[in-house]
């Protein structure tokens, strides 16, 4: 449908100018009504976060998400942009996107009354009304709320003139929604200058006498303030916000795997066992007390790791020739060292981060191995040692050439059942599933290993 471009063809439509938190809390209320998401790609918050959320926007609340780095919060703030309208009428023109039907900026009012409903009209996509800034240190006053435009003041203005002030990234998401990351890192005085944004709603800049009504929701983020040492939200600004929400990672080892798997850009294929492994690793990370717990394991953690083990299969096939990269076990203990950077280890345990990281990823295959071969009869794999033949493997060993030394196992069928591999898995799978259960036997007890200069030995 043609949209109106005046003021008059709006008017002659069935439009009706809401506030954002308005349009927002329709928009809402019709989503759970039909039972669609509200907030997709948002992971494990179902049951907790999101209810808290959604109170929080049919209230009409600005809010602030507290947790812990690599919990979503940016994420989640950006979903919010699918609660507002598809298309929004604004004054043509406008710097801070005055609605056709009541502008409040000194401009529109003007060419509002000398144009009556000849008022251009142009239209904005939610995409469009959506403004983010990481609060930084070095933020000032006017980046968020404007200053005086010495430009304009230089063509002939005077500087009572409102037309001179450069409007800041809170006025420019006017009828949209603003979110400010990292909210304690903003300077004590910075915070200050929020004050009329959330509770009068209004901007001042240099003293002008100037009263702009903004209609915005304003979200931020923060850590919890016994990690986030640089800075802190003070108090009459949490008064302001209308909610605090807790984030947290995922609950359950399922929510994890759907997290990776729906983030991780993976450049072979990484089976799920394999996932899960990474899953339970990093879950294990954030269980350990060896590990800062106020800093937290983030997310990311996960999907770096899945994306390294991937990258590790790559790399056997680019040096070994071989044409079915599939991540295996062996390609998980070479990617640890790369990741010591995101994990905040406590006092006293320095020089004994490798040793921790491979713990847990020995504790991580154990658990997944118990999870998903409990009770399967693999005496077809540990009868092959029996006569002292010992297998070779390691993370440039191709994965026909385990199959080789393995031969025909019995079994082996309702081990890639198990692990979700079926009859159609590749030769590369099943030499990721092969793999899997003989250091799941090494780690049950029931086969020796040996690993020297990269390779390594199963055996009796």
């Amino acid at each position: 449908m043609t949209r109106p471009a005046t003021l008059g063809a709006l008017r002659a439509t069935p439009h009706q100018h809401r506030s954002v938190k308005e349009e927002i809390r329709d928009n809402l209320i019709t989503a759970l009504r039909n039972g669609s998401t509200a907030f997709p790609g948002i992971v494990g918050f179902e049951d907790t976060v999101l209810p808290q959320l959604e109170r929080a926007l049919l209230a009409g609340h600005d809010l602030v998400l507290l947790g812990e780095r690599g919990q979503g919060k940016t994420r989640l703030m950006r979903t919010l942009v699918s609660l507002l309208d598809e298309w929004t009428p604004v004054v043509e023109g406008c710097e801070i996107n005055d609605h056709p039907h009541a502008p409040v900026c000194t401009r529109c009012r003007r060419l509002a009354a000398e144009l009556g409903d000849d008022l251009p009209v142009t239209w904005k996509h939610r995409e469009e009304r959506y403004g983010e800034k990481l609060a930084t240190p070095d933020t000032s006053v006017g980046d968020l709320v404007g200053d005086v435009d010495p430009v304009r003041v230089a063509e002939g203005r005077t500087l009572g003139d409102p037309e001179t002030i450069h409007y800041g990234l809170v006025p420019r998401t006017n009828r949209g929604i603003f979110a400010l990351n990292e909210l304690p890192d903003l300077a004590e005085r910075i915070q200050v200058a929020l004050f009329n944004v959330l509770e009068e709603r209004d901007i001042q800049v240099r003293g002008y006498i100037l009263r702009l009504p903004l209609d915005l929701l304003l979200v931020a983020s923060a850590n919890p303030e016994d990690y986030t040492n640089r800075g802190r939200i003070i108090t009459p600004l949490k008064d302001r916000f209308g909610a605090e929400i807790r984030t947290h990672y995922p609950l359950e080892v399922v929510e994890e795997l759907v997290l990776i798997r729906q983030e991780a850009q993976l450049g072979a294929p990484v089976p799920d066992f394999l996932i899960e492994v990474v899953a339970r690793l990093t879950r294990g990370l954030r269980e350990s007390p060896s590990i800062d717990q106020r800093s937290g394991v983030s997310a990311r953690f996960a999907i770096t790791a899945a994306e390294t083990v991937g990258a590790s299969a790559l790399r056997r096939a680019a040096l070994t020739g071989e044409s079915d990269p599939v991540a295996r076990v062996c390609d998980v203990p070479g990617v640890l060292p790369t990741l010591h950077g995101k994990v905040e280890f406590e006092m006293g345990e320095e020089g004994r981060e490798q040793e921790i990281f491979v713990h847990q990823l020995r504790v991580a295959i154990a658990e997944t191995f118990r999870e998903r071969l409990r009770g399967l009869d693999l005496s077809g794999f540990s009868n092959h040692f029996a006569e002292g033949t010992t297998v070779e493997t390691g993370e440039l060993t191709r994965g026909d050439e385990l199959l080789d030394q393995l031969g025909t196992v019995p079994g082996l069928a309702k081990v890639l059942d198990r692990l979700d591999l079926g009859d159609a898995a590749s030769p590369g799978e099943v030499a990721s599933a092969v793999e899997f259960v003989l250091e799941g036997l090494h780690l049950t007890r029931r086969l020796a290993k040996e690993t020297v200069d990269g390779v390594t030995y199963y055996g009796a």
